[in-house]
């Protein structure tokens, strides 16, 4: 591993250097274990400790198989998928393992009594199977986090339909919160060259969701001056999703639960914040019953911050504990477009409130590939910025996704994987230079 820990550092590596290095027999990846996916029966959600069940083991490299390669990873980071994968909720990843262990010989693999997590990683290509053409040892890129297999007509449209589309580090073992990764050839794109490794490993999977949901026609079809409603403007989904509206013309209104984050989407650019704790906004009476003229009085804000409109697109996912008020403050016409469920699956809305003023719910689930690389360009052009706040090594993994896991975070977390150290991995630091402060913008920051 530390051959290729050099030769990730040496400037003059080559793909040649690359393609001839040994193969690690083995790696040290963040898992859970199938023996262990009832040690937290009879617990609430919040009490439910990723640091327990999250281990660092030594796993077993696996061969690419075809359109299939292996990654040595640099840095990955922390997503919502790999608390819920952390906690078992809503319930333990064993069960899309077996189920696309089905697939076919090559995806059996995935099946095993231990689950790699991760969903995002910047690296650089260790070996290639059969049918890859695009990439070789050497080339440093980014992942996202779609695996599909396309062998159905259904997903030739848009591969998110696909039915045996999955989300890789989550439905797939051998995620990026790991030394090496197994990704299928068409997850790859560059590395934005103006980034560190941690910085560039922050982006995939959050961006990609927030494009689709708010640019793709696939989600809300986001246009100039639009008023776009950000649940969670400071974490990790709401960050991206509040440059991409500002990137395209639209007026974001971010909503936050702390000073210190509605100062981080104000230095991005926002003006319209609303402070969830500050102004004590509580959508349920009890855990029955909610509150509709909670409703009401976080539509008046809005529209006393908006000049009297309406949201023309609300983006969803915190899920059961805002959806109700989500739905009554769109505008008529309008689009709710839901991508998860961080505060529980099952939605309360009156149905009154969507039916009779014509609105829309869309379900948006990560992206296609046309999608991700559109937003990764974003990135790589500097028109979005990664907001990473804090970095980990791998042994702190489970650490990470606790912090996570108890909203202890601004952004994104970040977690060193073969690099060994912060700052590495930028190849145009003139570009670099002249983002810096915008790059930098999350960094140190917290609750």
């Amino acid at each position: 591993m530390q051959q290729i820990v050099d030769a990730a550092l040496a400037d003059d590596a080559t793909a040649a250097d690359f393609g001839a290095l040994p193969v690690p027999e083995s790696f040290r990846g963040a898992v859970v274990l199938k023996d262990e996916v009832d040690m937290f029966d009879g617990l609430a959600t919040r009490d439910k400790d990723p640091r327990k069940s999250m281990h660092i083991y030594d796993v077993p490299t696996p061969e690419p198989g075809p359109g299939e390669v292996l990654i040595a990873v640099m840095a990955s980071s922390i997503n919502y998928n790999t608390v819920w994968s952390a906690i078992f909720e809503p319930m333990a990843t064993f069960r899309f393992l077996e189920r696309y262990a089905r697939v076919g010989p090559w995806a059996a693999r995935h099946d095993r009594p231990y689950h790699v997590l991760g969903s995002d990683l910047s690296g650089i290509v260790l070996r290639t199977g059969a049918e890859v053409r695009r990439w070789r040892p050497g080339d440093r890129i980014v992942a996202h986090c779609l695996s599909v297999e396309l062998a159905a007509p259904d997903g030739h449209d848009d591969t998110m339909l696909d039915p045996e589309q999955r989300i890789w580090g989550y439905e797939t073992n051998y995620g990026g919160l790991a030394e090496i990764a197994l990704v299928k050839g068409n997850q790859l794109m560059p590395k934005p060259e103006h980034l560190t490794w941690e910085e560039a490993a922050a982006s995939g999977l959050v961006n990609s969701t927030a494009y689709r949901q708010l640019v793709s026609q696939n989600g809300a079809a986001m246009k100039q001056g639009d008023v776009v409603l950000v649940w969670g403007a400071a974490g990790g989904l709401g960050s991206y999703a509040t440059q991409i509206a500002l990137n395209g013309g639209a007026i974001p209104v971010c909503v936050v639960s702390s000073e210190s984050k509605a100062a981080q989407v104000r230095a991005m650019g926002a003006e319209l914040v609303i402070n969830r704790a500050e102004e004590d906004f509580r959508f349920w009476r009890d855990e029955m019953t909610p509150d509709p003229a909670e409703w009401k009085r976080f539509g008046s804000r809005l529209r006393e911050l908006t000049g009297g409109e309406d949201p023309d697109i609300v983006l969803e996912h915190p899920g059961r504990e805002t959806f109700g008020a989500s739905v009554y403050v769109a505008r008529r016409g309008g689009t709710v477009v839901t991508c998860a469920s961080s505060t529980g699956y099952r939605h309360e809305y009156d149905n009154r409130y969507l039916w009779m003023a014509l609105k829309r719910i869309v379900g948006s689930h990560f992206a296609n590939y046309r999608e991700a690389w559109a937003a990764n360009r974003l990135i790589a052009k500097g028109m979005v910025h990664p907001t990473l706040s804090a970095v980990s090594p791998l042994e702190d993994a489970g650490e990470a996704a606790h912090q996570v896991h108890r909203n202890r975070h601004s952004g994104k977390v970040g977690v060193l994987c073969l690099a060994p150290r912060e700052g590495l991995g930028v190849t145009d630091p003139e570009m670099r230079a002249r983002h810096l402060p915008a790059i930098n913008r999350f960094r140190g920051t917290g609750r």
